[in-house]
């Protein structure tokens, strides 16, 4: 009974949340960026809770942690430190003044506007559009798993529920009530790791934190090296996706557009930091331990396969007290929201506002593209629910695929864009296309194999990092007047 209570009381807090967001949101800018008005501790929180959702706890946790053990914690160090870290110390403060400069609200208006070529907007807003749903898929089949290993639920009517949800509050307030939200649902997700890990670390299965690497290397030997054994190579294309992809996907950077001014941008890079080390740690930590509760993979009864989608839900609901199985359910919605709230917001504006702003049905009506940017909201989900409900791959694989793709499409052309003024058009659009077919050729060629996805999102998101800055110097274009004032000034 105590787990319907926390549930209604999460539903109704997001629900005032969104009310509260929909008495603030009057323009587009409001919807997509919150009036570029968020504070240092909102867009931390906002940074940290789109960063780690289902995903996080439910696919990789489980999958990594039973596989690799104890190194799996690598993964953890290069989320804080180069995803969180790195990326607010490197790319907030000229992200933030750039898109100023231009004006810019989306991913595809800033390359289109830096770059100077129209036409790179529609391409990157498709892109988007397409690539993300798989992704948001992923954290929908993730939750869930989770509300039908706890609540008993079905997985249909779980992954209805949460869809629902998802839609009422971000249709009502955008990014507003995103933002705030954030903050509530990172509270709960520090809370819930600290009594997550609390609890399973005094189980008999575990014995206490002194028993853990003895009884882990009892098991294989592996989980408790220093480097993974054997599959070091293989961990360590996990962490560089899940790390530098943080970088170039559209609903990250979102973030470093809206905050409030420059000062704002040191506290927040901290914050976002240590957010990062807890929930990362304790998720990889928890996944680590799988192993000492599971001899083999759960069986979906779904599908009469053995799946790691189900490690982590059903070590939670058998394992651990019903009101600490129900807070860290409220933990795994908390991630599970805000990243889905962001991969919608960012989705749907890519094409109201990148596809169909500047024709004449929408251009310079604001009250329109909010209204398209909601109807937008219900077809993206509607899309997320149907893959989700076909399960065509674990979450693990439909995770990689998209950031690997949607990261490889745009961080070498976005990264180059705000510091290398010779970089034009031409090498931009050629590290788009390079990175984008990488990643889509080696997964069709590898038949979607799970191992070879990070792999391929790795090459996806770095050979760009080549092709842009040689194309530019091969075929240099004039200098337009935009970028001359981007970088004189």
């Amino acid at each position: 009974m105590v787990k319907f209570w926390f549930l209604g009381i999460f539903v109704f807090i997001m629900l005032v949340s969104g009310f509260f967001g929909f008495k603030k949101t009057k323009t587009v800018d409001d919807f997509i960026l919150g009036g570029r008005k968020v504070g240092p501790w909102l867009s931390a929180f906002a940074y940290g809770t789109t960063y780690f959702s289902a995903v996080l706890f439910i696919g990789y946790a489980g999958k990594v942690g039973f596989s690799f053990g104890l190194p799996a914690l690598w993964i953890a160090f290069g989320n804080a430190v180069i995803g969180s870290f790195l990326a607010w110390k490197i790319l907030a403060k000229p992200t933030r003044y750039m898109t100023q400069q231009l004006n810019a609200r989306t991913m595809p208006e800033f390359l289109a506007k830096r770059y100077d070529f129209p036409l790179y907007k529609p391409l990157a807003a498709l892109i988007i559009f397409i690539f993300l749903v798989p992704y948001s898929a992923s954290v929908y089949m993730g939750l869930s798993y989770l509300f039908e290993a706890v609540f008993g639920l079905s997985y249909l009517f779980a992954l209805l529920l949460m869809a629902g949800l998802t839609a009422i509050y971000l249709l009502l307030g955008g990014y507003f009530a995103v933002a705030l939200t954030d903050f509530i649902q990172g509270t709960i997700m520090l809370l819930g790791v600290f009594l997550m890990v609390g609890y399973l670390v005094n189980t008999p299965e575990v014995g206490g934190i002194s028993s853990i690497a003895f009884k882990l290397s009892q098991i294989n030997p592996d989980f408790t090296s220093l480097w993974g054994g054997q599959g070091f190579s293989s961990l360590m294309f996990l962490m560089l996706l899940t790390s530098f992809g943080s970088w170039g996907l559209p609903q990250m950077v979102q973030k470093f557009y809206a905050i409030r001014d420059e000062k704002a941008i040191t506290p927040a890079t901290w914050v976002s930091t240590l957010f990062a080390l807890v929930i990362a740690g304790g998720a990889y930590f928890t996944g680590a331990l799988t192993p000492l509760f599971f001899k083999s993979l759960p069986v979906d009864p779904a599908t009469g396969k053995p799946t790691p989608d189900l490690l982590v839900p059903q070590l939670i609901a058998q394992h651990l007290p019903e009101w600490v199985a129900a807070l860290i359910l409220l933990l795994v919605l908390s991630a599970s929201m805000s990243t889905l709230s962001s991969l919608v917001l960012v989705s749907s504006s890519a094409v109201a506002v990148d596809l169909l702003g500047d024709t004449g049905l929408l251009k310079d009506k604001s009250g329109r593209q909010i209204l398209v940017l909601r109807i937008l909201t219900i077809v993206f989900i509607a899309f997320s629910v149907v893959i989700a409900l076909l399960k065509p791959a674990i979450i693990l694989s439909l995770m990689a695929i998209s950031w690997g793709a949607v990261a490889g499409s745009f961080l070498a052309p976005y990264f180059c864009g705000l510091f290398f003024r010779r970089v034009n058009a031409v090498g931009a659009l050629a590290g788009t296309f390079t990175g984008l077919l990488t990643v889509v050729t080696l997964a069709v060629k590898h038949g979607f194999d799970a191992k070879v996805l990070p792999v391929a999102g790795v090459y996806g998101i770095f050979l760009p990092f080549v092709v842009v800055p040689l194309v530019s110097l091969l075929v240099p274009l004039k200098e337009s007047k935009t970028v001359k004032l981007l970088f004189e000034e």
